[in-house]
């Protein structure tokens, strides 16, 4: 499932509303609103009712922030899914702990510090009640309306409690969204996902990773939803992005994902279906396969590339091959629907699949002849037509 956020203000309801509905006419499944306050949550019954009336039913999910237990139970009623932050649900600092950064320290000074800054076995005790007592009517309120619940842990906010028992390491990220999945198993409630997020890959990959080994070890079994975040804009963050959520899909671990970008939020659901496309995981557009040209290349192939996308990229599940020459092209493309190759003496040959279909064909005819070929396979709809099919997920995970 491809999800992303909102960046209006939630009481700015009609802005919130078309954010909503333009986010999800370009492929968003799960769209995800703030909820800082009661107010806020308090919006979203209104929220809900006009983007169902002015469009259509869109899943949502609102996100609940610091000492939210009033928060979550309102928003409850009105979305689909609660995310909650354990390192923020239920905020404490004790004393002298509160002035002390363990972030950063390393060997033996982060042990000593450690040992000087650790809770007593008293304080774990009341602090955990203390997140059991603001924690059990979300649980109650999830149950009541029948909403899922997202874990949310994130690398830069764990609770002072777990960060000087563990570090800002995976391990206290994972130990921060057990502590939360015990609870709701505790009370009779497991419509459960987690996502344990980090601005730094490596650190998201491990604590993901490890939230598996851990679940595992404790016969839990719920879904994932991965991002990097505040990955930030441009190329850079987009690489970034699939870094850490491809390296995890590869895995076979991840339900669910959000690329997040500084920048429109539409713009990150292109890059979450090129990650999925990618790795056989979706199929929203027509895979090309191109070689990268060199001196055997019989003709232009950035502008015949471009000829031949431009010609059939309405052919969503088509896997099209376009390769500069007969050397390594026919072995390479041998995946590939069709193949569109060069020749010698300004000619292409058409393949199917492995098989040769047409020779000969001079250059300027090419793209016209492949068309042909797909008419006459009954592969070609006319753009317009192709346009009204809605494209169907491969449930690969």
């Amino acid at each position: 499932m491809v999800q992303s956020m909102i960046t209006e203000e939630t009481r700015n309801i009609d802005a919130c509303v078309e954010q909503i509905i333009e986010l999800h006419r370009v492929g968003c499944e799960l769209v995800r609103v703030t909820t800082p306050s009661l107010d806020e949550a308090q919006c979203l019954e209104a929220i809900r009712a006009k983007v169902t009336e002015r469009y259509q039913y869109v899943p949502l999910t609102a996100d609940v922030h610091h000492q939210g237990t009033a928060i979550a139970v309102e928003a409850a009623k009105h979305v689909d899914e609660i995310r909650v932050n354990p390192g923020l649900f239920v905020f404490r600092r004790h004393g002298s702990r509160a002035k002390v950064d363990v972030r950063g320290r390393e060997g033996d000074e982060i042990d000593q510090l450690r040992q000087e800054l650790a809770y007593s076995e008293t304080e774990q005790d009341d602090e955990l009640q203390a997140i059991e007592d603001s924690f059990v009517p979300v649980i109650e309120a999830c149950k009541k309306f029948d909403r899922a619940m997202r874990v949310g842990v994130n690398h830069g906010s764990l609770s002072e409690r777990l960060l000087v028992t563990y570090g800002d390491t995976p391990e206290g990220m994972v130990q921060s969204a057990l502590e939360y999945l015990r609870l709701c198993e505790k009370h009779g409630y497991t419509n459960l996902n987690i996502s344990c997020k980090a601005s730094r890959v490596q650190i998201m990959v491990a604590a993901n990773r490890l939230m598996v080994q851990r679940m595992n070890e404790e016969g839990m079994a719920y879904p994932l939803h991965l991002g990097v975040t505040e990955a930030g804009d441009g190329e850079y963050a987009r690489i970034k992005s699939t870094a850490g959520i491809a390296t995890l899909l590869m895995e076979g671990i991840g339900d669910t994902i959000r690329v997040s970008l500084s920048e429109d939020p539409k713009n990150e659901i292109p890059v979450c279906y090129d990650i999925l496309q990618s790795l056989g995981l979706r199929k929203t557009k027509v895979e090309y396969i191109a070689c990268p040209s060199c001196g055997r290349t019989k003709f232009n192939l950035p502008t015949v590339l471009r000829e031949v996308r431009e010609a059939t990229k309405h052919l969503v599940g088509l896997d099209i091959a376009v390769m500069g020459c007969i050397v390594n092209g026919p072995g390479e493309m041998a995946d590939a629907d069709y193949g569109y190759v060069g020749a010698a003496g300004g000619k292409i040959t058409l393949y199917r699949k492995r098989d040769v279909v047409k020779n000969g064909i001079p250059q300027e005819n090419g793209v016209d002849e492949l068309i042909s070929l797909l008419k006459a396979d009954g592969m070609w709809t006319e753009p317009a037509e192709a346009g009204k099919t809605p494209t169907t997920p491969l449930n690969v995970l």
